[in-house]
C-alpha cells in the first residue's frame, strides 16, 4: 500500500517520485523504495533467495541485483518499474575505475589470476567494473522469468528513470544523517571498504550536508576486523559478531602488537600497517577446530584496540563538527561493545546507529540521498566543491537537500501476512493449529511453561538484528535457556542471546546510561544487567554479566511490547530472550511457508503465526 504523503512544503512540487535504491556491488543485497521522502520498504535479498548474505562479496557476483528484494518493493507500493523516477545504486564505478580507462575500455582477461593486477589492485577489479557499469542494463534485461511482469519497461530505448551511481560510503552516511531522530548531527561511518573510503565524516545541519574527511584504502578497521576474522578460522564479511562474542572471554594481551601497527594521526586519520598473525600470535585457526586462550586473547584485543581507536575518532570530530550528536553507519558500526564505549564516553550527547548498519543500509542510504537531492531539484553541477578530493581532505563537497519527511522509528519495512494468507497455507499444509483470540495472553502462557517459541508477526525488520517481528522467544528464567537456543539454532556455545524488555522496566534490571535516554530499540548498544536481577534471568547475561538489551515501544511494535507486558504479569520479568528466527547458516524467515518449514525442522515448541497458534 502506499503510505499517506506528507503535506506539500511551501514553495515544493507535488508529490510525485519513487526512488529505488539498490546494493548489490558487494554483499548484503537488498532494495529500498522512498516516495517522496518517506520510506515505502526495505529488504534484503537473502530473506526471498534463503541464500545468506545473499551472495559471496566476490567480483564474479557483482553482476546479481537483488530481484526479489526489488520485486517486493514495487509490490509493497503497487507499482512495476516503469512507475519509478529514479533508481539508485550504492557504488559508483568511475570513483573505483579512475583514470584507467580515459576511453571507456580496459582489459579483461578471460582468466583473471593467471595475470598480474597492473594498474589495478586485484586482477579481478576489472571484471567487478565491467559488471558494475552494466547495472543498469542487467536491471532492465537481467530479471528472473517469474518476476519479468513488474520489471516490464515500455519498449523504447531509454527506460523513464533516471539512473544514479551514488558513492558507497555516503550511500552509508545519508542512511545515518537522514533516518537518524537529529535535525543536526555528526556523522561517522566505518567499513570495510568502498570505492577508496574505509572511514567516512561528515556533518548534517540545516538540510545541508558537508563531508568532512575520509580514510582510504588499505587503512581500515573493517578489513582489520575481517583479517583476524579469518585467521580465527570463521568466514569473513558474515562471522565478525562471533568475534565481537568471544572478545568477552580473552584478555587483551596482544594489544600492544594491534597499536604498534594501528597508527591515529591528525584530522582523523589514522594508518593500519600489515600484520603478521601467524608471526605475532597463533597460527591460523581451522575452522571447527578447538577455540583455545590464544584465540580469545586476540578476539579481546582486537576489540580493545577497535574501541580506543574510535575514541580518538569521535574525539576528533566531536570538535571537528561541533555537533552535540552522533550518527553512525557502516558494518563496523554494528559493534554493540564499540558503540557502548562511544556512548558511555560522553563525547558525543547522544549516539545513534542505523540498524542496517551494514552494506545492506546502502540501498537505504542510495534512495534517501538521491530522494533528498531530486526533490531539492537540484542536479550534480550545483554541488559546491570546496577543496579537491584527497584521501586526507579536511573538508569535502557541500550538498544542498531538501527538507527531511521520515525519521526512522523502527526498522520493520519488510513484507507482512495478513490472517487469510496464513490460515490459507496452514489449510492447505494440513497442519493442526489453533485460532487464538488473545495472541499476547496465550503466548505468554506457552512462555511461562518454559518453551521456544516462533514468533511471527507484522512487518519483517530491515537489517541483522530480529527485533520482535521474526523472531525466536524463550523465557530467561531457566539457567539452561541459552543452551537450549544454541542446540536449537546448531550456534556455538559462546554465543550469547540477547533480551527484550519493555521500555518502561529498562532501568528496573539494566543499568542504562544518561545518554540515549536509557533507549535501545534496535538491539545495537550493551548495558550491564543490575546486579540484583541477575540469578532472575541467567540466560539473558553474557559472560561479562552485560546484555545487548533491545527496549521495546508500545508505540512502534505494540504486539510485541504486549506479549512483555503478559509475561510480566504471570512471572514478575518483563524479559524474554530474543534471537533471529533462523538456524546456522540460513537467513531469517521472511514468509509464512519459510516459518512453517523452520518449526517443523528443528525443536521448536510452538509457532505464533498472526493469529494462529501451532504446537508439537
Amino acid at each position: 500500500m502506499h503510505p499517506t504523503p506528507a503535506p506539500v512544503e511551501p514553495g515544493m512540487s507535488a508529490p510525485c517520485l519513487f526512488t529505488l535504491g539498490i546494493n548489490a556491488s558487494f554483499h548484503d543485497s537488498a532494495a529500498a523504495l522512498v516516495l517522496d521522502g518517506q520510506v515505502v520498504a526495505a529488504a534484503e535479498d537473502e530473506r526471498f533467495t534463503r541464500i545468506k548474505h545473499g551472495k559471496r562479496p566476490v567480483p564474479f557476483t557483482a553482476w546479481e541485483l537483488p530481484y526479489h528484494a526489488i520485486d517486493y518493493c514495487l509490490r509493497e507500493a503497487g507499482i512495476t518499474l516503469s512507475d519509478v523516477s529514479h533508481v539508485a545504486y550504492s557504488y559508483d564505478p568511475t570513483l573505483f575505475i579512475g583514470d584507467r580507462a580515459p576511453d571507456q575500455r580496459f582489459s579483461l582477461p578471460l582468466q583473471p589470476s593467471d595475470f598480474a593486477p597492473g594498474a589495478w589492485e586485484s586482477p579481478w577489479d576489472p571484471l567487478f567494473a565491467s559488471y558494475v557499469m552494466n547495472a543498469p542494463r542487467q536491471l532492465r534485461d537481467g530479471a528472473p522469468h517469474h518476476l519479468k511482469k513488474r520489471f516490464s519497461l515500455p519498449d523504447r530505448v531509454q527506460p523513464p528513470y533516471k539512473w544514479h551511481f551514488v558513492a558507497h560510503h555516503l550511500c552509508h552516511q545519508a542512511s545515518a544523517f537522514l533516518a537518524a531522530p537529529f535535525s543536526r548531527c555528526a556523522v561517522m561511518t566505518l567499513d570495510g571498504r568502498g570505492e577508496h573510503a574505509t572511514t567516512t565524516y561528515g556533518r548534517y545541519r540545516d538540510s545541508r550536508y558537508e563531508a568532512l574527511g575520509e580514510v582510504r584504502v588499505p587503512h581500515s578497521l573493517g578489513l582489520l576486523y575481517e583479517q583476524v576474522t579469518a585467521h580465527l578460522g570463521f568466514l569473513h564479511s558474515s562471522d565478525e559478531y562471533k568475534v565481537m562474542a568471544l572478545a568477552a572471554l580473552g584478555q587483551p594481551r596482544f594489544a600492544h602488537l594491534l597499536r604498534r601497527h594501528l597508527i591515529v594521526g591528525e584530522e582523523g586519520q589514522y594508518r593500519l600497517d600489515p600484520i603478521d598473525f601467524s608471526a605475532g600470535v597463533c597460527p591460523p585457526r581451522a575452522p571447527g577446530s578447538a577455540m583455545v586462550q590464544v584465540h580469545l586473547d586476540l578476539t579481546a584485543s582486537l576489540q580493545l584496540v577497535l574501541e580506543e581507536t574510535a575514541l580518538k575518532l569521535v574525539t576528533w570530530l566531536r570538535e571537528r563538527s561541533g555537533e552535540h550528536d552522533l550518527a553512525m553507519a557502516g558494518g563496523v558500526a554494528l559493534n554493540c561493545l564499540m558503540n557502548s564505549r562511544l556512548r558511555d564516553a560522553g563525547i558525543f550527547r547522544r549516539v545513534w546507529v542505523q540498524p542496517a548498519a551494514g552494506d545492506a543500509g546502502t540501498a537505504l542510504g542510495a534512495a534517501l540521498w538521491t530522494d533528498a537531492r531530486e526533490r531539492r531539484g537540484l542536479a550534480e553541477d550545483d554541488l559546491v566543491q570546496d577543496v579537491p578530493e584527497a584521501s586526507d581532505a579536511k573538508a569535502g563537497a557541500v550538498f544542498t537537500l531538501a527538507p527531511r519527511r521520515w525519521q526512522m522509528t523502527h526498522p520493520y519495512l519488510g513484507p507482512g501476512f495478513d490472517d487469510a494468507e496464513i490460515e490459507a497455507l496452514l489449510q492447505w499444509t494440513k497442519a493442526s493449529y489453533r485460532r487464538s483470540s488473545d495472541v499476547a495472553r496465550d503466548t505468554a502462557e506457552l512462555l511461562e511453561q518454559n518453551k521456544i517459541i516462533g514468533w511471527f508477526q507484522g512487518r519483517m525488520e530491515f537489517g541483522p538484528r530480529a527485533l520482535g517481528a521474526r523472531s525466536i522467544l524463550a523465557s530467561p528464567v531457566d539457567p539452561a535457556m541459552q543452551a537450549r537456543l544454541n542446540e536449537l539454532k546448531d550456534r556455538e556455545d559462546f554465543r550469547p542471546v540477547a533480551p527484550a524488555v519493555t521500555a518502561e522496566a529498562l532501568a528496573d534490571w539494566f543499568e542504562p546510561a544518561e545518554a540515549n535516554e536509557g533507549a535501545s530499540p534496535f538491539m545495537l548498544f550493551v548495558y550491564n544487567v543490575k546486579a540484583a536481577q541477575r540469578e532472575r534471568i541467567p540466560s539473558a547475561l553474557h559472560t561479562d554479566s552485560t546484555a545487548r538489551v533491545q527496549t521495546v515501544h508500545a508505540d512502534t511494535n505494540p504486539l510485541f511490547h504486549a506479549l512483555l507486558t503478559a509475561v510480566e504479569q504471570r512471572t514478575g520479568v518483563p524479559v524474554l530472550v530474543n534471537t533471529s528466527f533462523n538456524v546456522r547458516g540460513e537467513p531469517i524467515v521472511a514468509t509464512p511457508k519459510a516459518a512453517l518449514e523452520a518449526f517443523w525442522s528443528t525443536p521448536l515448541d510452538a509457532l505464533v503465526i498472526g493469529s494462529f497458534i501451532l504446537e508439537k
